[in-house]
């Protein structure tokens, strides 16, 4: 019952091993019931889910959680006072030299 027949050379045994092998291990895991991920995102999509939360309302939580950060941040910066020019060019006067 050998898949490889008489083989001289120990690469070609090697590899022939390693096919044997192959073909042992793709049987054995062919016989679990384990879903792959690709296998239960393609079945997932194909089925008819109802929304929910995030599918219905996401985009506008977002866009008004936005809108609230940005008219907080517009209110804070003009109406709580503070002087926001702060170079001193033109309203800074030398002193006087003191010559004593």
């Amino acid at each position: 019952m050998s898949l490889c027949k008489e083989i001289d050379s120990c690469n070609q045994r090697q590899s022939c091993y390693t096919f044997i092998m192959f073909l042992l291990t793709r049987n054995a895991l062919n016989r679990f019931k384990i879903r792959s991920i690709q296998q239960i995102r393609s079945r997932q999509s194909h089925e008819n889910h109802s929304q929910d939360f995030h599918d219905k309302y996401g985009d506008t939580v977002l866009a008004s959680g936005t809108a609230f950060c940005v008219v907080a941040w517009v209110f804070i910066a003009t109406q709580i006072g503070i002087e926001w020019n702060l170079s001193p060019v033109g309203r800074v006067a030398p002193k006087e030299w003191n010559d004593e």
